[in-house]
């Protein structure tokens, strides 16, 4: 398997979630994982939400400001085809909220932050993880709790879900 892709031509989720995450720091890797979304036309909302994330991932290793730019607005464009295809899909919402979290407010792309945190704090009352394992569900919740963008309310919500 390469880049995330199975020999069968489908998506291993698994793979594509981990590139995604070391992507964060490697601009290779981004690339790479990019470079298979890219060419991996699917009509699957969550596919289409990795490859927006590809995208941000695009942007924050982008020198050139134009580059940045279209690559955000390609990832706020490719984002919000993801949701409107799957809206109570804690995955995607989780990957718009933490991109938007990161992305200058300045630019305009990070209207959805309010409604995917509520969104994101309700599944986790809820305990409605998605395709989240255990790990990733603690991951999620420090990511929102060290945000600073919950309200003191959904902090204790959050919390009391956090395994210390």
């Amino acid at each position: 398997m390469t880049g995330g892709v199975k020999a069968s031509g489908t998506p291993d989720i698994k793979s594509i979630k981990l590139a995604l995450e070391l992507g964060v720091e490697s601009s290779k890797t981004t690339d790479s994982i990019y470079k298979v979304l890219s060419a991996y036309q699917s009509a699957d909302p969550l596919i289409i939400a990795f490859t927006g994330t590809a995208e941000a991932l695009k942007a924050k290793h982008a020198w050139n400001p134009y580059n940045k730019l279209r690559f955000i607005m390609k990832a706020s464009k490719t984002m919000r085809k993801a949701v409107d295809g799957d809206p109570s899909n804690v995955d995607i919402r989780f990957m718009r909220f933490s991109i938007q979290h990161f992305t200058p407010v300045f630019l305009g792309y990070s209207k959805e932050l309010d409604e995917d945190r509520k969104f994101l704090v309700q599944s986790i009352s809820k305990k409605q993880y998605g395709t989240f394992d255990n790990a990733m569900v603690q991951k999620v919740l420090t990511f929102l709790i060290d945000s600073q963008r919950c309200t003191p309310e959904e902090l204790v919500i959050l919390r009391k879900q956090k395994i210390s």
